[in-house]
């Protein structure tokens, strides 16, 4: 237990998507995409001209995030795909809200 409470030594700990060890590629891009769709669907979709961008998107990420959740391997990746989905859904609802899909 007196190791536990010792700092680890040697390089700084950086946020890691495969924490197990293992290479997880399909699922390290799904939920990076998740991530992107969901920001970039949040953003534009408080520009009322932009509504349509953040509908598809929206609706991309949402739908694509909770895929990437059903197949994701590790906690960090499942954190990625939480903030995409609400960030999504968000910009999914506020760009139905302003106009819908269609310009």
């Amino acid at each position: 237990m007196a190791r536990a409470s010792r700092p680890a030594r040697g390089r700084p700990s950086r946020f890691r998507l495969n924490s197990d060890g293992q290479r997880h590629p399909l699922e390290n891009v799904l939920s990076v995409v998740t991530l992107t769709c969901g920001l970039v669907a949040f953003v534009s979709a408080f520009f009322p001209s932009a509504h349509a961008i953040g509908a598809w998107l929206g609706t991309v990420g949402f739908l694509g995030g909770l895929y990437s959740q059903y197949v994701s391997a590790t906690t960090p990746e499942r954190a990625l795909n939480i903030v995409g989905i609400v960030a999504s859904f968000v910009g999914v609802a506020l760009g139905i809200y302003h106009g819908g899909y269609y310009p």
